[in-house]
């Protein structure tokens, strides 16, 4: 039951990510402003679905991978670090800063910069999250592949 609530939650985190960045990248090369503060706001909206299945996830993961000794579980667990790290401190407060900034109307310098940081924040996310997701099925496809301590 763990390791379904884990994909499941693995899955919703992933697809969240995805749909923010490609919002957003639409958004941008529409060049409406209106639609850029839309998509901002319904990101930061959306952050109530992403974070949640971010934990569940990490949590889950974690506690599926207590106690395997294998190399992907270790990858795993390292990617998904970088990954908590990149949300909490570039997704969220980026997020935060644009759909503010996007409903006042400004999209200065400092916005496309830190647009630009947040699309490049996100594609990480997405290359980790996808690799994580990859490995989690190889894991449950050859579940002789990793060793249990024990």
């Amino acid at each position: 039951m763990k390791a379904k609530i884990h994909a499941a939650a693995g899955s919703v985190a992933l697809l969240a990510v995805v749909c923010f960045w490609l919002s957003t990248a639409v958004a941008e090369i529409s060049g409406d402003a209106d639609t850029v503060a839309a998509v901002k706001s319904g990101i930061l909206v959306g952050m109530v679905v992403l974070v949640p299945a971010m934990a569940i996830a990490g949590a889950s993961g974690f506690s599926l991978g207590k106690g395997w000794k294998s190399p992907v579980v270790a990858r795993k667990k390292r990617r998904m670090r970088v990954i908590a790290a990149n949300g909490m401190l570039i997704l969220l407060p980026s997020a935060y800063l644009l759909a503010g900034w996007a409903g006042q109307g400004r999209f200065d310098a400092v916005f496309m910069m830190v647009q630009a940081l947040e699309l490049a924040a996100g594609a990480v996310n997405i290359v980790l999250l996808s690799l994580n997701m990859r490995d989690g099925l190889a894991l449950r496809r050859r579940p002789s592949a990793v060793v249990r301590a024990g």
